[in-house]
């Protein structure tokens, strides 16, 4: 906790990895490439669409993909889980609130890994934070690394997930919301999703610009939340 009594999700973050965007898919999808520059480890973001093309720039790169971050379980998030963990074995990360969905496509390699909130992930000598983020979906996660999150479907350049689908929950999304302005104002923002006006932002510009984190109470939030329904 800080001095002010706000939960302090960035305090003790490992050493964060090496961080490569890439768009994929006709859905406007970020996968991230997270890797060791040490080891050479590395882990995927959301593997949904262009595994083949996710691999490749591995393999350019000269990195070895053990592990599959997964922010939620939506289809266009892991439509190509089944793919990835059959050509490199990789273990796959998520909430246990929604392990169900990948739990076939993670039984050809390592298996599954809980995204328990709090805890932290390595990827080589580097690793990330997973932080329970539930609004989305029932068991959304971001991961949080030393200077950089990835939020999946929680939180976009100047704007948020959205939450009338099955499992969504405005209340929820809120308090995510919430948790992660608090975060250092320099956190770079990996989205799930190329909506934005730029690929990435910053918790600090998000929090002065993004109309939802501008809300300054919860029924003004629901209000616009509801307004926009994409």
């Amino acid at each position: 906790m800080t001095a002010a009594g706000k939960r302090d999700d960035a305090a003790g973050l490992p050493p964060g990895p090496e961080v490569v965007q890439i768009e994929v898919g006709l859905l406007q999808n970020f996968c991230e490439l997270l890797y060791c520059p040490d080891t050479r480890e590395a882990a995927i973001v959301d593997p949904a669409w262009e595994v083949d093309r996710l691999l490749r720039e591995a393999e350019r790169l000269g990195i070895r993909v053990t592990t599959a971050l997964i922010t939620h379980t939506h289809n266009d998030h892991i439509e190509g889980v089944e793919e990835l963990v059959r050509a490199t074995g990789a273990a796959v990360v998520v909430n246990p609130r929604e392990a169900d969905a990948v739990r076939a496509a993670a039984s050809g390699g390592t298996g599954i890994v809980d995204a328990i909130d709090g805890c932290d992930i390595a990827i080589g000598r580097r690793g990330v934070r997973a932080l329970e983020t539930r609004g989305h979906t029932v068991g959304g996660t971001c991961y949080l690394a030393d200077g950089y999150v990835v939020t999946g479907d929680v939180l976009f350049v100047g704007g948020c997930g959205r939450t009338d689908f099955p499992g969504g929950n405005t209340a929820e999304m809120w308090q995510s919301l919430q948790r992660l302005m608090q975060l250092p104002e320099e956190t770079r923002v990996y989205p799930g999703h190329n909506y934005g006006a730029t690929p990435t932002s910053s918790i600090g510009s998000e929090t002065l610009t993004n109309p939802y984190l501008r809300c300054a109470t919860f029924e003004e939030f629901r209000a616009l939340r509801e307004r926009r329904r994409s």
